[in-house]
């Protein structure tokens, strides 16, 4: 036999893989069979849901009958004595098929009429906000039961984390979590990346650079949410690489109700041509802002940064400097100082590696805040690949965080120096200054009889 022909063995093997139904059963039993197996990822998976900690239990193709229908969604059931079981049942699909209305609300009725917690779906749709569902269902259906999505690059990012950075404490279920890692990474399997910013992107972007769009226009609801859809990618893209949770930070209102996202952005795009939004990595000075400036065709990516409070304007344009040794020198920095408006000064990082004083245009005015940014020309295309506009922004992100937010650290203050003291007869520290005494005066404890 030829040695190209030959396929390794494998646990979960992707060979024989024909047609979508095929593939969407094959998907569903390989995950709930290593979420049950593998302790710590089932645990990860279920637990945002509300399931209890115990044995995860997993059927697939459990016949439900709803009137003269029988249908067959899966069924996922940690079990711990001590508490009464939890009970979701599993909707999955793969490649570009999406969740259907129906079928979900059919699924919605069978959970409330066997008294089960939850619908779980899983999908390559990837809704524009965390907890948002990307199909519309009737809400009295969730009345008595909970609908979850999970995008299958969310799978994938958990699983690598569990894996490589948290850790599984047995060898052979840490194997078959990596079985199911190969697995998803492979095209065959189903599981997509993000890869189309929508047929509407075009519209709006030719409508954006003429001045004609409004927030009434079609199409302009796709692009946004495909916007916002894209940067929980990059972030789940970039916390894979991390092995860290790495989210789009949303205001309380945001999160609450996807709306007044929605809104924002709308106003942005059409009032300025732009579309930002911002991307929380934890131990990092700040966010990662993204902007797409889709009128000026350029994509952004910026942080701010606090500057030290002690030493001079230039000291602390020097302390800066030092840790940007692999930013390119196309990155623009910009000097705010305290009480004023807009920045005080904005230079090349080349030029302000040769002259850091070319940031400080007024000595006697405080350096607060530095901001840091490096642009690109956004690609024209709405797939991915190269001159792709979804590609320009995932290599933007991920080249920002490597070659400069990745290696800034925050300015540790120093701790306020206490007045020469000396410790008196009584027990007690006296401070001294200009060679006067000033008499019990207490820094901690209280005095006995009195007052603390």
């Amino acid at each position: 036999m030829a040695e190209e022909s030959r396929h390794e063995a494998r646990l979960i093997p992707t060979s024989g893989i024909n047609g979508a139904e095929e593939q969407e059963r094959r998907a569903t039993s390989a995950l709930l069979a290593v979420l049950s197996a593998v302790k710590e990822f089932g645990r990860g998976f279920v637990k945002p849901f509300g399931a209890p900690a115990g044995t995860l239990e997993c059927f697939i193709e459990v016949p439900f009958m709803l009137g003269e229908q029988r249908l067959y969604p899966r069924r996922s059931d940690p079990r711990d004595p001590r508490l009464e079981h939890w009970t979701a049942l599993v909707e999955v699909k793969t490649g570009p098929n999406q969740l259907m209305t129906q079928q979900l609300e059919n699924y919605l009725d069978i959970a409330r009429d066997n008294g089960y917690d939850a619908v779980i779906t899983i999908s390559n749709e990837i809704p524009a906000v965390a907890g948002q569902h990307p199909t519309k269902v009737d809400k009295r259906k969730l009345k008595k039961v909970a609908l979850h999505h999970v995008a299958r690059s969310e799978v994938l990012a958990e699983a690598v984390m569990q894996k490589e950075f948290r850790g599984v404490a047995d060898p052979d279920q840490a194997w078959i979590l990596g079985e199911l890692i190969r697995y998803l990474e492979h095209t065959k399997s189903g599981a997509l990346e993000f890869d189309d910013m929508g047929e509407a992107r075009v519209g709006v972007r030719d409508q954006v650079t003429t001045g004609t769009l409004r927030a009434t226009d079609k199409g302009i609801a796709e692009v946004v949410a495909r916007f916002d859809a894209l940067l929980r990618f990059a972030s789940l893209q970039l916390g894979r690489q991390l092995g860290t949770e790495v989210v789009p930070v949303l205001s309380r209102k945001e999160a609450a109700d996807p709306l007044v996202r929605a809104q924002a952005l709308t106003q942005s795009l059409c009032t300025t041509g732009q579309l930002s939004g911002a991307i929380r990595i934890p131990d990092t000075v700040g966010h990662l802002v993204v902007t797409a400036d889709l009128r000026a065709g350029r994509v952004t990516c910026h942080v701010d940064v606090e500057s030290p409070r002690e030493g001079r304007p230039t000291t602390r344009v020097n302390w800066l400097v030092r840790q940007l040794k692999n930013a390119p020198d196309g990155t623009r920095v910009e000097a705010f100082v305290a009480h004023a408006r807009g920045s005080q000064a904005a230079e090349l990082l080349s030029t302000v590696r040769e002259n850091p004083s070319s940031l400080v245009l007024d000595p006697a005015k405080e350096l607060r805040t530095f901001r840091l940014a490096v642009s690109g020309n956004p690609g024209t295309k709405r797939g991915r690949g190269r001159a792709s506009f979804i590609d320009s922004v995932l290599s933007s992100v991920d080249g920002f965080y490597v070659d400069v937010l990745g290696n800034l650290r925050a300015r540790v203050r120093r701790a306020p120096e206490a007045a020469p003291c000396e410790r008196g007869a009584d027990g007690h520290r006296h401070f001294r200054a200009s060679g006067i005494g000033i008499d019990r005066l207490f820094i901690a404890g209280r005095r006995p009889g009195g007052r603390q």
